[in-house]
């Protein structure tokens, strides 16, 4: 007979439920590991991301303050660029149009006025612009040019200048143009003495070349340049061909600055109207509209005189620049001077308009008798500028 083995009582689950807790624990552990691991990096990788996106931000809101500051440096350049080009468009630039002489500030504001072109003043006199204008001559920046007849031949043979005929071409007399258009004539002035009376110091006002070599008018007598400026040496052929002198001969004239040069004359560069109204040059070798703008409207105590022996009157000239940087505007600018308009406002300055309409009987009236002006001699203005140059080196030989 087979035995059975004994038992103590019923089977108790306790201890399986125990076994299985202890076998799954280390598994429970690897599993909160892992979560915990996974967790860990996610956190890591949040962390970074909002780190990134921080740093981020002030580049962002720099970047986004610039954009309005760039655009707006862009439109304050662009608003300052604009007027600027605009007001560069309605520009011309003319050498030797200085305020004080021959009423350029009122003949450049009514430019402006009527064409809406700007025109800077220029104190150059003929001999400085013809210079200026062959320094720049591969890149100009005068685009019109005024001066003496005989400068204007110069300029026509350095080829600084470009023909234009402008409006009221044919009303200008044809000894007073350059049959191409290079010159025209604009307006003209007779040569004589503007004198100050209040500052003679109680001395005769002189009428006549020799008075001024009188020794009671030592330091009282002025004259621009012969060698630079047109009006200078158009005060040497005056007296030249007062004192018998030709366009071939200026030993008369040679003569005459020596002598001169005992009473220490006073030779200004540039227009010396201002010097005389205030008696720092009480006698000035000028034309005769400078004297009648003193006395009729400065009010100065001035008279002109036309000296005995003679003179002469010499037409002032425009020209449009070659390669001017504003050449429409040049021209409109030249057209204008030669307008009823423009005319009228060189007569209504004491000089001869070029076209002889536009003087009025009360501008006229202003002037000395024709009888006076019968004394001016005939001038061959080609001829005057081909003896120029050497009529001013041999002038400052004699003078320095």
């Amino acid at each position: 007979m087979t035995s059975r083995p004994a038992f103590a009582g019923p089977l108790s689950l306790v201890p399986v439920r125990a076994a299985l807790r202890a076998l799954a624990a280390p598994v429970r552990r690897l599993t909160r590991l892992t979560r915990l691991t996974r967790l860990t990096r996610l956190t890591r990788l949040t962390r970074l991301t909002r780190l990134t996106r921080l740093t981020r931000l002030p580049r962002l809101t720099r970047f986004s303050h610039a954009l309005p500051l760039a655009a707006g440096a862009a439109a304050l350049v662009a608003g300052l660029a604009a007027p600027l080009a605009a007001q560069a468009d309605q520009t011309a630039i003319c050498y030797n149009c200085p305020p004080e002489w021959a009423d350029w500030a009122s003949q450049i504001q009514a430019i402006q006025k009527e064409t809406g072109i700007r025109v800077p003043f220029d104190n150059k006199n003929s001999g400085q612009s013809i210079a200026q204008l062959m320094a720049e001559q591969k890149s100009p920046v005068a685009d019109v040019v005024y001066l003496g007849v005989s400068s204007a031949f110069q300029a026509k043979d350095k080829g600084v200048i470009t023909p234009y005929k402008p409006a009221h071409w044919n009303d200008i007399p044809a000894d007073l143009k350059d049959p191409q258009g290079y010159w025209f004539a604009i307006h003209s002035g007779t040569l004589g003495f503007f004198v100050n009376k209040d500052a003679l110091e109680g001395k005769p006002v002189p009428h006549s070349w020799a008075d001024l070599l009188k020794p009671e008018y030592k330091g009282m007598v002025g004259y621009l340049d012969p060698s630079s400026a047109f009006v200078g040496y158009a005060g040497a052929v005056a007296v030249n061909l007062a004192l018998g002198g030709t366009l071939d001969n200026f030993q008369p004239a040679f003569e005459w600055f020596g002598k001169l040069k005992a009473n220490q004359p006073i030779v200004p560069k540039q227009t010396a109207y201002a010097r005389v109204l205030s008696g720092e040059i009480p006698i000035l070798l000028d034309y005769d509209f400078d004297a009648y703008r003193a006395k009729y409207k400065d009010h100065a105590n001035v008279e002109f005189v036309i000296p005995k022996e003679g003179t002469i009157s010499v037409p002032y000239v425009m020209s449009l620049v070659k390669n001017g940087p504003h050449e429409a505007n040049g021209k409109k600018v030249l057209d204008f001077v030669l307008s009823d308009e423009g005319q009228k406002l060189w007569a209504n300055a004491y000089l001869r308009p070029v076209r002889a309409s536009a003087l009025s009987p009360e501008a006229a009236s202003k002037f000395l008798p024709a009888s006076d002006y019968a004394r001016a001699k005939p001038v061959d203005f080609a001829k005057m500028a081909a003896q120029q140059q050497a009529f001013g080196e041999r002038y400052l030989q004699i003078m320095h």
